[in-house]
């Protein structure tokens, strides 16, 4: 069956979200910036296939009908309530947690919160956050690589800037991909929104934001592409210490936009590591 858009109330908010599947084991998928759960589609289809059941929602900032309006509301603390709020309201007990960019900060931040709700944790490109944290502070490169972050801080002019590189973005999606990111990010307030998740993280927790963070006890795949732009490897090498469960991280060679660039790979190994964390 092809993959279903319908609302879910959940948190005091209502979600956009893409379903697939019925019944099996459930899966939780978060997108990342500036994208949607559009994104989720190959893996959608697959996790239908294989049997499982799989939710990915357009997350705060992004839904129309979960957009609001201060940068307090989307502190870390809100969005992992999102994810497990998600997970109650489409009856999810226990379930699988995949996340890419600023969907990986939060399903880090789950899986270090909530271990006890998770099968398994796939992260895609972006490491643990007091890795990151660590190398943004210490790492050159990955300080140049950060950079932006910085711009995205000033309210009005990033948009702006943004809003007038709409027509190039997304080089790497599909027209329909892009025609879905673009019907968000021309709505009203979606992308205050978004980079609402890049002024919480700072303004939550200061310098050290990533702290947040500790050991993670769930089973984690990292999945991460050496070329990437973002992020470089100084955070990658520095996750291992982290972890307190089985941790394997796979290289690709691929930018920032792992499944539009390796979309057969990614799903291959974020299946992979699903099948071998099974319920019970």
């Amino acid at each position: 069956m092809p993959v279903s858009i319908n609302e879910v109330e959940a948190n005091g908010l209502r979600f956009r979200v893409r379903s697939a599947g019925s019944a099996g084991e459930p899966v939780v998928l978060l997108h990342g910036f500036p994208e949607t759960s559009h994104m989720w589609i190959p893996l959608l289809d697959q996790l239908e296939a294989d049997g499982y059941q799989a939710i990915a929602p357009d997350q705060r900032g992004y839904s129309p009908g979960a957009r609001p309006s201060t940068m307090e509301d989307y502190e870390y603390l809100n969005l992992i309530a999102d994810v497990v709020a998600l997970a109650d309201a489409s009856g999810f007990e226990r379930f699988h947690l995949v996340g890419h960019d600023h969907g990986a900060g939060v399903s880090w931040s789950t899986a270090h919160a909530h271990p006890e709700r998770l099968l398994s944790h796939t992260a895609l490109s972006v490491p643990h956050p007091n890795a990151f944290g660590q190398a943004i502070r210490n790492d050159p490169d990955q300080r140049k690589r950060s950079e932006y972050i910085a711009r995205f801080q000033i309210v009005g002019a990033a948009e702006e800037g943004i809003r007038g590189r709409l027509d190039s973005m997304w080089t790497e999606s599909s027209e329909d991909e892009r025609a879905d990111y673009l019907s968000v990010f021309t709505q009203e307030g979606a992308l205050t929104g978004a980079l609402n998740w890049y002024r919480s993280s700072l303004h939550y927790d200061g310098p050290d934001a990533t702290q947040r963070v500790g050991e993670v006890s769930v089973p984690t795949l990292l999945i991460w592409g050496n070329e990437d732009g973002a992020i470089g490897r100084a955070g990658v090498d520095g996750t291992p210490p982290y972890m307190k469960a089985d941790y394997r991280l796979v290289e690709l060679d691929a930018g920032h936009w792992l499944i539009q660039q390796d979309p057969e790979r990614v799903v291959n190994e974020t299946m992979a590591h699903i099948r071998a964390h099974p319920a019970g």
